[in-house]
């Protein structure tokens, strides 16, 4: 069996209460956070300091409760109850 590794962060561990993570992952973390909140993309590329679009595309993760949401919304849209189509 190979040793274990050391942990990323040397604060880490069931001892501290803190999980060990890389620094990295907090971006992505935080720029997926961001989009969750709906922060404007242009913003969102000011706060995290990225120059392209395509950065966003890299770090934030669309999460299942955003695509529920949006098939909520786009549902919401094209499925009228009856009574809002008889009044047209």
């Amino acid at each position: 069996m190979a040793p274990a590794k050391p942990p990323y962060n040397p604060c880490a561990g069931p001892q501290h209460g803190v999980r060990d993570a890389r620094l990295h992952d907090a971006r992505h973390t935080a720029a997926t956070v961001l989009l969750v909140l709906r922060v404007p993309e242009r913003t969102v590329m000011s706060v995290m300091g990225w120059s392209s679009t395509s950065m966003a595309a890299r770090y934030q993760h669309v999460t299942d409760p955003i695509r529920q949401d949006v098939a909520d919304r786009v549902g919401g849209l094209i499925w009228t109850s009856g009574d809002e189509s008889e009044m047209g």
